[in-house]
Formats: structure tokens, sequence, C-alpha cells
């Protein structure tokens, strides 16, 4: 066993992870209790505001078509100190911020450097745990992430409430500056002496040799979905909770906590059941809750309570959790030579796909709970492709390096 792949450093590689992959989450979940009060201090809809989620989305999975070739070409650790920066200096930009037009603006900035961050982690991942492992500590990666739906609104409330809602951007500006002294001190690169550097930087080429691999198509496209289901809830949550149902931001803070650590629970019991019943059992699982969720929302959507819409938001998010560390995993296996583009794609259809998505049917009009009725049913088709021949084909065995 190399110095590299010690058990010390792998364990050191996975906390710097950790860290990476936070920054996207983080610029979400912090504020959302202070969603309706930025509507108040701007003058603006709650849904112009909820699109400063929305902006940030879309940008963090299309900056990674940039990202995921420069992770390639020249290191992981280069692209993911320039993300850092990035995020900082637009956060400051948000805390300055004093109309809508330049708070979206500077979301969209932050979400170009927040994915350069989450690129490079799990291309990192894939680079050092190889195709069959990775899907594993994506699952854990993504129990990590979901820390903080848990204690960011808690941290969030408390600064709104004693300060105001841009402190919530000062604590982002914070964590940058810590994140870029760890990362520059610590990261090692990661980046394989084999990675398939020739041709155009940035060429359909490159990422149309990622996408025509149905493996990888197929995956990325539950990803998006199941992605679009939690995306449509925690923008339409703190109004619905909050603004409708009148519930304080501290009740609403216990809700979606309770929320967080179901999914918790679930990301970190997703990879002991794939390495013992396989990830086509545990996608299956996935699929069947967030669909079964989408009929128990619509029976329960008459009555005009937190927990009736809490409860299906519960199982889905069980169903998330396993989804998502299934099939990431699965479609970044086929692909140890172009990791940070694969990584790349993922992102852009998991982030810019289901930000674009939840936007366009957020004005279509409907009731939240419609709203994720909508969304959860949008995986059925993805449940029935797994049942057939071409599902099996697609979710066979795990590429083995």
């Amino acid at each position: 066993m190399s110095h590299t792949d010690s058990p010390t450093s792998n364990r050191l590689l996975v906390a710097l992870m950790v860290l990476l992959v936070l920054f996207s989450p983080m610029a979400i979940d912090i504020y959302l209790p202070a969603l309706p009060y930025m509507a108040g201090d701007f003058n603006v809809s709650p849904t112009l505001a909820q699109d400063t989620v929305t902006w940030f989305m879309f940008s963090l999975g299309l900056g990674q078509l940039f990202a995921g070739p420069l992770a390639d070409r020249f290191g992981r650790k280069p692209v993911a100190i320039i993300g850092i920066s990035l995020y900082g200096l637009s956060s400051l930009m948000a805390w300055l911020a004093t109309s809508m037009d330049m708070m979206l603006v500077a979301r969209l900035l932050q979400g170009f450097g927040a994915c350069a961050t989450s690129v490079c982690a799990f291309a990192a991942v894939r680079d050092r745990f190889g195709a069959e492992r990775s899907g594993h500590m994506i699952s854990y990666l993504n129990g990590a992430i979901c820390f903080v739906p848990a204690l960011a609104p808690l941290l969030g409330s408390w600064l709104t409430q004693m300060f105001d809602w841009r402190a919530n951007f000062t604590f982002m500006l914070g964590y940058a500056a810590l994140g870029l002294v760890l990362v520059s001190v610590f990261l090692p690169e990661t980046r394989p002496t084999h990675t398939d550097n020739a041709g155009r930087l940035f060429s359909l080429r490159r990422y149309w040799q990622v996408l025509r691999v149905p493996t990888f198509t197929y995956h990325i496209i539950l990803c998006m979905l199941a992605m679009a289901v939690i995306l449509a809830y925690v923008t339409s949550a703190p109004v619905l909770l909050m603004d409708r149902y009148g519930i304080s931001m501290n009740s609403f803070t216990f809700w979606f906590g309770a929320n967080a650590a179901l999914n918790i629970a679930a990301a970190m019991l997703a990879p002991r059941y794939m390495q013992k019943f396989g990830s086509r059992r545990a996608l299956n699982i996935g699929l069947m809750m967030l669909v079964g969720s989408g009929g128990l929302m619509l029976a329960l959507s008459p009555i005009a309570a937190p927990w009736a819409f809490m409860l299906p938001i519960f199982t889905s998010s069980f169903g998330f959790a396993w989804v998502l560390g299934a099939s990431a995993g699965a479609a970044l296996a086929p692909f140890s030579d172009r990791a940070g583009t694969a990584a790349a794609l993922l992102g852009l259809f998991q982030m810019s796909g289901a930000g674009l998505l939840v936007s366009l049917t957020q004005r279509l009009g409907l009731s939240a709970s419609d709203l994720m009725t909508v969304h959860m049913w949008l995986l059925l088709p993805g449940l029935i492709i797994l049942w057939s021949p071409k599902g099996k084909q697609w979710h066979g065995k795990a590429v083995r390096d």
C-alpha cells in the first residue's frame, strides 16, 4: 500500500471531500428560513425570492461543464481553490446587495464557485476509491451533505433573528475563507496520470463520449428527477409552512431538521444495504418510495396541516437518498479516465436540470402539494425501465477497474 493510499491519507481526503461538498447545500439551506424576510426587504414576490435558490442551482450545474474538463486537464486542487475563492467573493456581493437583481447575480456567481468544489470532490472520490467503492463513498458523502439541512436552518434562524438575513452570507464568506486555507494546505492532487487530456479542453466530443453511454444517461436522469423533488420541497416549504400555515421560524426549523435527520439515516444505511444486496435493489426501493410518496401526498393534500405535507416528504427523502446513492455511483463507474467530465455532466443534470425543471413547474400555478406530487411521479418511468430488460442491462453489476 502506498503512502497516498494509506488509511490515514484516505481519511484526510474524505474529510476534505466533505468540506468541499458542503459548500453547495450550505448556500441553499442556511438562509431558507430568511426567504420571507428577504422578499419583504426587497419588496418582491415570494416566487422571485425562491429564484435565488433556483438560479444558484442552475449555475451550480451549468458551471460543471467547464469545471469538469478543467479538473481533468489541470488537476482537482487548483480548480477547487478557484471555486472556493469565487464562492467567497460572491457571498460578499450577496451581503452587499441592494436589490433583488444584484442578489440574483451574486447567487449565479456563487453557484459557479460551488460547482467547482463539487466536481473536484466527486472526481477525487472516483480517483482514489475506484469504480466499485466510489458508489459507497458517494453515499457517505451524501449522508454528510444531509447534515446541512438538519443544522444550517437552525444556524440560519439564529443568525436572522439575532442580526438579519444578511448574516447568513457573512457565515458563508467565513466558511469559504476557512476552506481556502485547509484545501490549499492539506488537499493532495488525485488526478490520475492516465486522465484523458487529448483534444480541445471544451468540446462537444468530450461530453458526447460520456453522454452516449446508456448506463450514464439513464442514471443521471434519475439523479436529476430525484433532486428536483428535494428542490421543489426546499423552495416551497418556507412559504407554505410559515406564510400559509402560520408556523414560527423555530417550528419550521424543527420540521426541516426532522426531515434532514431521516435523510441522514437513509444515506448512511444505503451503502451497507448496497454492499449486502446490491445497488439495483437499493435503487428499486428508492424509486418505489418516491413514487409512493407522490400518492401519499395527493391523498393528504386536502388536509391543511404541516404534518400532512411533511409526512410524504419524510418518505420521499428516504427514497431520494437511496436513488442518489445507487445512481450517482453507477453513472460514474465506467469513466476512470474522464471522471471529471463525467462528474461535471452528472452535476449539470442534477443541479441545472433540476433547477430549470422546478422553476418551470413553479410557474404552473399548482399548490405546493400538487407540485410535489408531480415531481415524485415523474420518476415512475424510471422505475418501469428498471424492471425492464434494458434496465437490467443499464444497471447491472458495478464496473470494476
